[in-house]
């Protein structure tokens, strides 16, 4: 890094990706630091920098020695798994800062010696301590899906073994009957149930009780006569809608349809009355939200309709490195791979990433924001005005 570049950096202050420290002589503190990093977005430490005031102590030559040995410790011994981390020195007005590197890790998550997990809040750090965010920590490193993990009290009796068959055989163009596999056995070799539990997958596309087991992973809509949710009442709404996945999907179907406006098709008095916004583009986001919400969350997917816009708030911002932009050129990166590659027999999805550039190529007046701090990510459909 160029002098100039590190003090521009420097003037701009601490983020969750650049830390102050005028030193560091204590090798948990610092095993503390790059395990925050590397279980969040990676980031850089620049020793020699004050982190109240931002004002430069540069270090001498013993000082630098010291703190590489540290730095080496801390990487092998203190962090757990061992993470590998680059470091320079940079001259700045005759003052030496060494400025450490760290990627954001592979293997979440990263823990300290003392098994302790950090991440990055803010400019600071915080421990992790709900089981939720380490299960997120585990997914984002591809360890553990949310459509893997079992679900208690579950069992093959809630099945609804006549959809399953239907399922089955629109997969594997056989009758279940014919196929001579026991129920059992099949709900295994789809990695549906296991150790006597069904996996929540399982539990999304076969079973008609899911409100029972898991009543927040589902939709809930809303109405609004406004622009806003400042008033105290919705012109229509719904309570989280029962059932299985698809039963979810086509009442959220209905609820948009009840309340989208129509408008003729043609110039015609006669002509057939259509969605102000195509139905097409619902299609794809509703079953995009189903599909690749984050399940480690307990939460209900929103359908928000204002009279300026459509929202779908889906929980969980987008995986790993996915930004807004990559998902509009089609990347897609698995979050429930289990439950996507079921998806396509029971609801209309494609499974091949492209969703979103559909959507955007029939109706471009769409909006996508990935709401990192709130755990969000929400399509933002404008309404045509009158």
């Amino acid at each position: 890094m160029e002098a100039l570049e590190l003090l521009e950096l420097i003037q701009k202050g601490e983020s969750s990706t650049v830390q102050f420290k005028e030193r560091i002589e204590d090798t948990h503190k610092l095993s503390q630091e790059l395990t925050a990093f590397s279980n969040t977005k990676g980031g850089i430490i620049i020793i020699g920098v004050n982190d109240k005031t931002g004002s430069i102590n540069g270090l001498s030559f013993d000082e630098i020695r010291s703190l590489n040995e540290l730095i080496v410790n801390s990487t092998t011994n203190n962090v757990k798994p061992p993470i590998i981390i680059t470091s320079e020195t940079v001259l700045i007005d005759g003052q030496s800062l060494v400025v450490i590197y760290v990627e954001e890790g592979s293997s979440k998550p990263y823990k300290d010696k003392n098994g302790a997990i950090w991440v990055k809040n803010g400019s600071d750090k915080r421990k992790v301590v709900a089981n939720e965010e380490m299960a997120r920590l585990l997914q984002s490193s591809k360890t553990m899906f949310a459509d893997e993990t079992l679900v208690g009290r579950s069992s093959i009796s809630d099945i609804d073994i006549d959809y399953y068959k239907k399922v089955y055989e629109k997969k594997f163009k056989i009758s279940f009957d014919t196929s001579k596999v026991d129920l059992q056995t099949s709900l295994q070799n789809q990695q549906l149930y296991r150790d006597g539990e069904l996996t929540l997958a399982g539990v999304l596309l076969f079973c008609n009780n899911r409100q029972e087991l898991r009543p927040l992973f589902s939709v809930q809509c809303f109405s609004v006569n406004s622009t806003n949710l400042l008033g105290n009442s919705f012109d229509d709404n719904e309570p989280p809608f029962d059932g299985k996945l698809e039963d979810v999907y086509y009442q959220t179907m209905r609820f948009i349809e009840r309340n989208i406006k129509k408008v003729p098709s043609g110039d015609s008095f006669n002509s057939e009355l259509e969605w102000e916004i195509p139905k097409e583009i619902f299609e794809e986001l509703i079953v995009n939200a189903l599909v690749h919400r984050d399940y480690f969350i307990n939460s209900t997917i929103k359908v928000f309709m204002f009279l300026d816009r459509i929202e779908i708030v889906s929980p969980g911002k987008l995986p790993n490195s996915q930004t807004e932009k990559t998902i509009q050129n089609g990347v897609s990166i698995p979050r429930n791979p289990v439950l996507q590659s079921l998806a396509q027999y029971v609801l209309p999805y494609k499974g091949a990433g492209t969703g979103i550039m559909r959507a955007l190529s029939i109706y471009p007046n769409i909006v996508f924001r990935n709401k990192i701090e709130n755990e969000q990510f929400i399509s933002i459909i404008e309404r045509k005005s009158e």
